[in-house]
């Protein structure tokens, strides 16, 4: 879902972390912005992360736009990390975005960038596989030499 030609597939790929506990909540990590506000940093990711995160509170909606949202806290430490958008509202989706709808916020995880299979380059998006959208994101495929890189 991109627009004026602009493409997410030169963007490294990361592993997100919990700031508070360091538990890995996602493999498909990528930096992004706020779509309502591009002056706030996000991470994003494509695979609903549901073996390390789970809903808090209630939905809500934005003063900015009409997108559907609610919080999402890590498992192993219960601190708030990002939030899910449930239902984008038009304006969002007719605009440049990368498809994701799993946030999390900057000051509650951070990213490591994941190396290719050569170990030497950056994994991009463009060289990631695509996983089955109907299944959670499987994290044991990732070795832990990696994480360390």
């Amino acid at each position: 879902m991109s627009t004026s030609g602009f493409t997410f597939k030169d963007r490294c790929v990361s592993v997100l972390c919990c700031r508070f506990c360091q538990q890995v909540l996602s493999s498909r990590g990528m930096k992004a912005v706020l779509l309502a506000n591009t002056e706030i940093d996000l991470y994003s990711t494509d695979i609903p992360p549901t073996s390390t995160v789970d809903f808090i509170g209630s939905c809500y909606f934005t003063d900015i736009c009409k997108c559907k949202l609610k919080n999402i806290a890590c498992l192993k430490c219960g601190n708030a990390v990002g939030y899910h958008v449930i239902a984008p509202c038009k304006p969002c989706l007719l605009s440049c975005n990368n498809g994701h709808f799993w946030m999390f916020h900057s000051q509650a995880v951070f990213g490591i960038n994941r190396l290719d299979s050569s170990g030497v380059n950056l994994l991009l998006w463009g060289n990631l596989p695509d996983l089955d959208e109907s299944t959670d994101e499987d994290l044991s495929g990732i070795s832990e030499e990696e994480y360390i890189r």
